[in-house]
């Protein structure tokens, strides 16, 4: 790839990074939309994997002190258990696919009733949030408006929920991780320099979101999540009708 590809590909990772670090999703969904532009869907889901794994350790290790292990631990079980099954079918999505559902995934839970949404909180909802929330992340690469979903309806604060967001989906692209790996290799295209580079920038970029949320209030963070979220579906919807376009003219 050129230069201007990898500068391109890191200033992303910049942005995306700080978009997580301040909003808890939203930054992945940018930065796998570009990877899956240069790289073909296993290896984007590996390098986007690690990058994912390194901005929410970071976030985790800066909001430590206000994770919910409780819910941590039982939605790993919950993704321990969705990973067993996806391994054994072993399915790989297409690009269109991972679009498609990254631009559908916010309309499909605004569509469901707020007094039927589950709280994060409740017995037994971290554990079924941990097997459908990997399961998303699997197929689409990203789960975090999904995962949003049960935390609205919370009483957890804007730092609480930051934190307990960022290590279970910590946890979600570990899983990724190895399933992908298992069942590709280590993709092609990877080189070790450039995927330290990456992990670097997505640190300096989740580093920087610590200012902008100190300054934010609780509403102001939820109102300001979703307008950067639907501004992205839209851009993805976009794609992936392009895509499909294309398979079709292609026959």
């Amino acid at each position: 790839m050129t230069l201007f590809t990898w500068t391109l590909i890191g200033a992303t990772i910049i942005v995306s990074s700080f978009l997580s670090g301040v909003f808890g999703m939203a930054g992945g969904m940018v930065l796998i939309g570009v990877l899956l532009v240069f790289f073909d869907v296993a290896t984007a889901m590996i390098l986007f994997s690690i990058i994912q794994i390194a901005a929410n350790g970071w976030r985790a290790l800066q909001w430590w002190g206000y994770v919910r292990w409780d819910i941590f631990w039982r939605y790993c079980l919950g993704g321990a258990v969705a990973f067993a099954g996806l391994r054994f079918i072993e399915f790989i999505p297409d690009k269109a696919l991972v679009y498609l559902l990254l631009g559908l995934m916010p309309f499909a839970v605004d569509v469901l009733p707020k007094s039927w949404r589950p709280d994060i909180e409740w017995r037994g909802v971290p554990f079924i949030t941990g097997i459908f929330t990997t399961i998303i992340q699997f197929i689409s690469g990203v789960g975090g408006v999904f995962l949003d979903m049960f935390f609205q309806k919370s009483r957890l604060d804007r730092k609480t929920t930051l934190a307990t967001k960022a290590v279970v989906q910590a946890a979600s692209h570990i899983l990724r991780l190895v399933y992908f790996v298992s069942l590709t290799g280590l993709g092609t295209g990877l080189a070790p320099l450039p995927v330290l580079g990456a992990i670097v920038l997505a640190i300096g970029g989740t580093m920087l979101a610590p200012y902008v949320i100190e300054r934010m209030t609780d509403d102001g963070f939820r109102q300001w999540t979703r307008v950067v979220i639907y501004t992205i579906c839209i851009v993805y919807l976009a794609r992936a009708a392009w895509l499909y376009w294309q398979y079709w003219q292609a026959g």
